[in-house]
Parts: C-alpha cells; sequence; structure tokens
C-alpha cells in the first residue's frame, strides 16, 4: 500500500543547502576503562547564492557527527557581499594563527583558491576570485577565517557611500 501511495513514487526534492564535508578526524577521550572513540566532522554548507556557513559536529557516529555539523552551520550562516561574480573590494584577514588574502577578479578568470576557502567560496556562489591561504593549513580554521572575512567586508562601508553621507 505505501509503494502506491504518491509521498514514495517520483523525485526527491531538492535539499536547500549543499554541503561539503572538509574534515572528517576520530578523536579519542582516554578513560579508566581504555579508549572512547567519537568523530568529528567539520562541514561547510551554502546555497551558492550567496549564503554560506561553517559548522563542527561531534557524535558517536560519522552520520550524526555530520548532522550535528549541518546544524550548527546553518546557526552560523552569514550573506557574503558579491559584485558581478566577485567580491567588491580586497581584503587581508587575519583570526587566530589563520591569514587569507582575498582580492577580486577579472570575469572568466574562475576560483583561485586552495582546498578550505575553495569550498566555502564554490558554495557561496562566487565565480571569480583569488585567494592565498598564509599561517596554519588547519582546514577548520581556515575556513572559519574565510567566513569572517566574507562577514567583515559586509559590515564595511565603502569610501563613496560615506562621502554620499556626508553630503546628504
Amino acid at each position: 500500500m505505501a509503494k502506491n501511495d504518491r509521498r514514495f513514487g517520483g523525485k526527491r526534492e531538492k535539499p536547500e543547502y549543499d554541503q561539503k564535508l572538509l574534515d572528517l578526524a576520530r578523536v579519542t577521550r582516554v578513560v579508566k576503562g581504555g579508549r572512547r572513540f567519537r568523530f568529528r566532522a567539520t562541514l561547510v554548507i551554502g546555497n551558492r547564492k550567496g549564503k554560506v556557513g561553517v559548522g563542527v559536529g561531534k557524535g558517536t557516529d560519522v552520520s550524526d557527527a555530520i548532522r550535528k555539523a549541518f546544524d550548527d552551520a546553518k546557526k552560523s550562516m552569514i550573506t557574503v557581499p558579491m559584485h558581478k561574480n566577485t567580491i567588491p573590494h580586497e581584503l587581508v584577514f587575519k583570526s587566530g594563527s589563520a591569514k587569507i588574502i582575498l582580492k577580486p577578479a577579472a570575469p572568466g578568470r574562475g576560483v583561485i583558491a586552495g582546498g578550505a576557502i575553495r569550498a566555502v567560496v564554490d558554495l557561496a556562489g562566487i565565480k571569480d576570485i583569488v585567494s592565498k591561504s598564509l599561517g596554519t593549513s588547519n582546514k577548520l580554521n581556515v575556513a572559519r577565517a574565510a567566513v569572517a572575512a566574507f562577514a567583515s567586508m559586509g559590515q564595511a562601508k565603502t569610501r563613496k557611500s560615506r562621502i554620499g553621507e556626508i553630503k546628504e
């Protein structure tokens, strides 16, 4: 009877956010009886239209850790400011030991980024950008620094807009 039901037939609907697993680590806690193993998942989610977030989740099995990381990433979603498929201006950002450089690129140049920054940029929907990660190679710290850099870019006001405010 369930097979004939409309809910089970047909195509599945597309998820709201795309996701990319950055890192999956087995972490150990040593207790009196031995070692307790858990999994830590680092996940980047985005809708490819300007919204992106990074999340971390720990659980006893991989699927549980990924689900928790997805929920955490949803809570930390930001809107990335974009100008013609790239970013509005150049930015050098430091967060902890992760230092990243983001530069706008000409149309058709593509995404020139490595590792964690590439995942954040792709899921944000940016088509042309040049970036470089300096300092740490920790995927979680680099991804968080990239998201924080995009968030700070949205808060900054350009020089022209400030001049316009003074005149009015």
